[in-house]
């Protein structure tokens, strides 16, 4: 059974960061690209960072390029997002997912392309 677990969400205030993890079993982690979403009240999912399963591609949302960094420990079956300089607009719960992209070095930033989901994990920026 595969299970994507997300951790390091809570409440901070703006202009700080926070790092997310997600930890992932019952799939062979290093096959597949993983990737980062979030969803605002009353707002679609929406994509925020991708990377490839060897590490080797990174994507992100124009808006948050910069600010955000996607990374990946294959020995640890585990991807990151670190996020910095935090604004009350990226509250929202944030969601990883898993693409099985082997061997193509390519994430996508598409919802539909992802086969497992995480169950989420909420992030509150206050002004």
């Amino acid at each position: 059974q595969v299970q994507l677990v997300e951790s390091g969400g809570g409440l901070v205030q703006a202009g700080g960061s926070l790092r997310l993890s997600c930890a992932a079993s019952g799939l062979t982690f290093s096959r597949y690209a993983m990737g980062w979403f979030r969803q605002a009240p009353g707002k679609e999912r929406e994509f925020v960072a991708a990377i490839s399963w060897n590490g080797g591609s990174t994507s992100y949302a124009y808006s948050l390029k910069g600010r955000f960094t996607i990374s990946r420990d294959n020995a640890k079956n585990t991807v990151y997002l670190q996020m910095n300089s935090l604004k009350p607009e990226d509250t929202a719960v944030y969601y990883c997912a898993a693409d099985h992209k082997f061997p193509a070095s390519s994430a996508s930033s598409l919802t539909g392309d992802y086969d497992y989901w995480g169950q989420g994990t909420q992030v509150t920026v206050s002004s």
